[in-house]
């Protein structure tokens, strides 16, 4: 099953490859991967059919254990029916497409790979046994069939489908989740195999929690209550997905969607998906307190709703959704029930459902495709024009509408079976708290709904193939046997069904032995022919009636032309959005204000009364003892004097540069107080972090004014102080509360053993970081790429993967040139002349793009000290990346100690430098170390191993003596590229780019270049 899935989503990854070398014939390669899985599937029947002693095959694989999250497979009879459908039309469709789409078309590798993806994801969903990734299978569908439905992006009519289908059913999808997890929750399990199997033998016992919730008996009120709300959630979610009143509307606005994504997604897989939870949780679940109130009314209405609405339509494949809409109720209906015989009943009527409707849908697709139409008021003379598809749509319908010798008829026989006998004879009915009236009330129902289907399934074969006195007889062209080949052979399916109903009872019979054995003398089967019975009696009924609405069609139009519906769902799905976009203006409205006073106002608020209710609520714990300076560090107190005489400069400033040099102050004096704590680590980590800040800080204002805007005065101002000191105040109060909340030991304790024995390393720091919570390292690191790249969007108007322009591509003084007038009253034009002499007297520059800026630009001494400690910090960063693992450094230290590098080389000597001393571009050094810390988390699946799982090498080498390598430390060289990728990301977006923009806006003004960090108004030297 694992290979299976795999396969599918390698294929459909690749599915561009193919679509450009095969054009639309690639779809045939497509179809070969659900084609060979649907070969494997029948090769399994064995296996499937008689388990032995070991049960259905399983495959699993441990995820997360203590949350219960395995990737757990499981192949019974009801996923193998399931997976039939899946595989084998889904092989059908995607040939068809080969023939259905014109090579000119567009976007279809991108069609191609989602819908054979969509196979594989449906797949899953049939055969996953766990709840929670039965659900990550579920909303893959729903973001499939999204982008199928909106294939067309250019049409608003798709674009509106498709939101409106992933809304509707991802509302119902969310539902389900809660509802899943309490069941979860609730039985100790989330196998679905081991949940179904525990709940069936306690309901036959009637004893135990589990029982009396799904029998609705026997039950504490509170934990009986709450799995009935559960599994009305989940049957939310299985309403949702398969158009059950009210949510019933999306389905026919999706037939915006290409025909074969109509055929397969909304008459074969997706829509079938609720059927198959409602089938598969009915075992275990049916005797639920409101299941079958639930199943009932939402499903008998469905059926006669869409039906009704199906009369009414002049689209073929309106009339098709409407149609599909009420069968999908009648289903719901019959697989709800929960007894035997309507399991027996309900996956019969789903298999033929599956073959009739998406023969049906790839009908209307060649005619569509042919004639340019779907509209039964132009259509007219199809069957004479093309007799063999007349005949492949004759076939399809009589099996919707029930006629024999086909499949529909079998399975709509076993339904009233099945009805009769619980209506009448165990009135099952009045076990789920419903009346003695509902089981006749039922049947009536799905006879009515039967006689709507006859009378559509007239209409569809009335508009789409007979020659009308009144309409225009349509051309139609041969259709080739490639496109015809996909619907005849589900009509051919059809019949077989028909004629070997036998085979198909053998089929579902296992999974009808999970509402308990067979009653003795039992005659339920599925056969061509029962003799003259009740439900052939009812049989005749319905045709009769349909017939009289067939012959009466306009009484019944005109009827339906006075008749209005009380409420239109999807008027009021409308109504609703518009209400909330009308909502979302008015937050949007009153929230985003434009300002940032208001902003941090409210988040700080926010904040405090949190904080303080909280606090008030647990008691205002408070540390045993408590002081306001460390005995043992008196030098802390210089450093909090720091940080609040910096924290107040900030305030006071009114620069930016002068604001944003005095909050780093603030991050110093932290810095310094972890070195005081005996936290050199964080201590160092601080600092670098601080410094490639600042200097981003700076490089990024470059582009701003100098000076601050006006601060707030007036009442404003107090709002302020009093917001902040109330903010300062109640942290500290809340940093106290949780430590003098304490009650066990603190993990830490453990974390210096741990570390030595578990990590190989003497850094706690460290050892935390790349081994013990690696996972959280590893989401961190791919933030941080994420983050690098949003700032480079937003900067980079061009490719981001090009190199930085080389020196020697420049001409030697060029760069920055600055005006003699521009230059103040203190240098004049003799100075100018002087230092440029001066600047170019060297042979060999100190650095290597040195001479590419204007010599009135640039520092010897500054150049010079460059040169004298790039490589020396280069150097000192891999020392600290490499003894990270027992001293204080790491990948984090070490990649923050080369960007500083790579900062002194750009500050030095421009962009040109920065080019020079990294020629590598910043995306393939953040590419590269995510690569390589994946790779390292990988690596030990190999070697039987777990996923980031170290090892610790000891080894002797000449020289150097006893080695001790930790395999953890290649995991962090990744991250150590991350950092320096991240620098060189800020470095060139907030650094070189801007100077490119800075220095073509003044060749495009033709005027010489000026300090950019000179506000209006501003000289040179007052800012220098």
């Amino acid at each position: 099953m694992l290979i299976v899935l795999a396969l599918h989503f390698v294929v459909a990854l690749a599915a561009p490859w193919f679509f450009a070398r095969w054009g639309r014939h690639a779809f045939y390669g497509l179809a070969a991967v659900p084609g060979g899985s649907f070969v494997w599937l029948l090769l399994q029947h064995d296996a499937v059919y008689s388990p032995g002693a070991t049960g259905p095959p399983t495959e699993m694989i441990p995820w997360v254990p203590d949350l219960q999250l395995d990737l757990a497979f499981r192949m019974d009879a009801l996923a193998w029916l399931m997976s039939l459908l899946v595989l084998g039309v889904g092989a059908l469709v995607l040939a068809y497409c080969a023939r259905y789409f014109r090579a000119d078309d567009g976007g279809l590798a991108g069609f191609g790979s989602q819908l054979l993806a969509f196979a594989g994801v449906m797949f899953g969903l049939v055969t996953a046994d766990n709840l929670i990734l039965l659900y990550v299978f579920w909303e893959l569908t729903t973001v499939l069939s999204y982008l199928l439905i909106g294939y067309t992006r250019t049409r608003i009519a798709a674009r509106r489908a498709a939101l409106q289908a992933l809304i509707v059913t991802t509302l119902g999808g969310l539902a389900m989740l809660v509802g899943l997890i309490m069941i979860g929750q609730l039985a100790g399990t989330y196998r679905i195999s081991t949940l179904i199997a525990a709940a069936a033998q306690q309901t036959a016992a009637q004893t135990g929690p589990l029982a009396a919730h799904a029998l609705g008996t026997h039950a504490s009120g509170g934990t009986a209550a709450l799995l009935a709300t559960a599994v009305v959630l989940v049957l939310v979610g299985a309403a949702t997905k398969s158009a059950l009143i009210p949510f019933h509307f999306w389905l026919p606005s999706a037939m915006a969607a290409p025909t074969p994504v109509s055929a397969y997604l909304h008459a074969a897989a997706m829509v079938k998906a609720g059927i198959y939870l409602v089938a598969r949780l009915a075992p275990g679940f049916s005797g639920s307190p409101y299941w079958q109130v639930t199943v009932m009314v939402l499903g008998l209405g469905t059926m006669l709703v869409g039906g009704w609405r199906a009369l009414r339509q002049h689209d073929l494949k309106l009339i098709l959704a409407y149609g599909t809409v009420s069968q999908l109720g009648f289903l719901t209906v019959v697989v709800g029930l929960g007894n035997r015989e309507a399991a027996v009943a309900g996956l019969a009527l789903l298999l033929a459902h599956g073959l009739f409707k998406a023969t049906l849908f790839l009908v209307v697709g060649i005619i569509d495709h042919h004639t340019g139409t779907r509209d039964i008021r132009r259509l007219s003379g199809v069957f004479a024009s093309a007799p063999a598809l007349g005949v492949v749509a004759v076939i399809g319908a009589a099996s919707m509408a029930g006629v024999p010798p086909l499949a529909g008829f079998i399975a709509k026989e076993s339904v009233y079976e099945a009805f009769l006998h619980n209506a009448f004879l165990n009135n099952a009915f009045d076990n789920n708290a419903i009346t003695s009236t509902a089981g006749p009330v039922v049947l009536v129902g799905l006879v009515l709904g039967s006689v709507l289907t006859i009378a559509y399934s007239a209409r569809f074969l009335w508009g789409g193939f007979a020659r009308k006195a009144e309409g225009m007889t349509t051309a139609f062209k041969p259709v080739s046997w490639e496109f015809l080949a996909a619907p005849a052979i589900l009509s051919a399916l059809t019949v077989l069904y028909g004629v070997l109903p036998s085979v198909v009872e053998g089929w579902v019979s296992p999974y009808a032995a999970l509402f308990g054995p067979a009653t003795p003398g039992e005659g339920f089967h599925l056969a061509l022919w029962h003799g003259f019975t009740p439900a052939l009696a009812l049989t005749a009924l319905t045709f009769a009636a349909g017939l009289l609405m067939v012959f009466g069609s306009r009484r019944v139009a005109r009827i339906q032309d006075r008749i209005r519906p009380l409420l239109d769902a999807e008027k009021s799905y409308r109504f609703g959005i518009r209400g909330l976009d009308a909502a979302a203006v008015w937050v949007t409205g009153r929230t985003q204000r434009g300002s940032l006073f208001f902003y941090l106002a409210v988040i700080l608020c926010t904040a405090i009364a949190a904080n303080l209710v909280a606090l008030a609520m647990a008691g205002w714990p408070l540390p045993a003892t408590t002081y306001f300076i460390d005995p043992k560090s008196p030098v802390q107190i210089i450093a909090g004097i720091g940080i609040i005489l910096g924290a107040l400069a900030a305030a006071r400033a009114n620069k930016r540069f002068l604001a944003v040099l005095m909050v780093s102050v603030t991050g110093y004096g932290v810095a310094l107080i972890f070195a005081l704590q005996g936290a050199p680590d964080l201590a160092l980590t601080q600092m670098l972090v601080e410094t490639i800040i600042l200097v981003a800080f700076v490089l990024a204002m470059r582009s701003l004014p100098a000076r601050l805007r006006e601060r707030t005065t007036g009442s404003h101002r107090a709002i302020r102080l009093g917001i902040g000191v109330a903010f300062g105040a109640t942290m500290v109060f809340v940093a106290l509360a949780a430590m003098g909340s304490r009650t066990a030991l603190p993990v830490s304790l453990e974390f210096p053993k741990l570390a030595y024995e578990g990590g190989g390393g003497l850094n706690i720091v460290n050892v935390t970081l790349v081994d013990i919570r690696v996972w959280d390292t590893f989401g961190e690191i791919s933030v941080l790429v994420i983050a690098a790249t949003g700032v480079a969007s937003l900067i980079f108007v061009r490719g981001r993967g090009a190199r930085l322009a080389r020196a020697d591509t420049v001409q030697a003084g060029s760069v920055d040139r600055q005006h003699p007038a521009e230059l103040g009253n203190v240098r004049g034009a003799a100075a100018l002349a002087l230092s440029r002499k001066f600047a170019t007297a060297a042979r060999d520059a100190w650095l290597v793009a040195g001479r590419t800026l204007a010599p009135e630009r640039r520092s010897i001494i500054f150049e010079v000290v460059t040169r004298l400690l790039f490589h020396s910090m280069i150097i000192f960063s891999v020392y600290l990346l490499l003894a990270g693992h027992n001293l204080p450094g790491g990948g984090f230290s070490g990649g923050l100690m080369a960007g500083m590098a790579l900062t002194i080389r750009y500050l030095a000597g421009g962009r040109f430098e920065l080019a020079e001393a990294a020629p590598v571009s910043a995306g393939i050094m953040l590419g590269s170390g995510l690569g390589t810390a994946a790779l390292s988390g990988l690596a030990p699946l190999l070697l039987g191993g777990q996923v980031f799982q170290s090892a610790a090498i000891e080894l002797y080498l000449p020289v150097f003596g006893d080695i001790k390598f930790v395999t953890s430390t290649i995991f962090d060289i990744g991250v150590y590229m991350v950092v320096v990728g991240l620098v060189l990301d800020v470095l060139r977006s907030l650094g070189a780019e801007l100077d490119e923009h800075q220095e073509a806006r003044i060749q495009r003004e033709g005027r010489p270049a000026t300090d950019v960090a000179v506000g209006e108004g501003e000289s040179l030297e007052v800012e220098r």
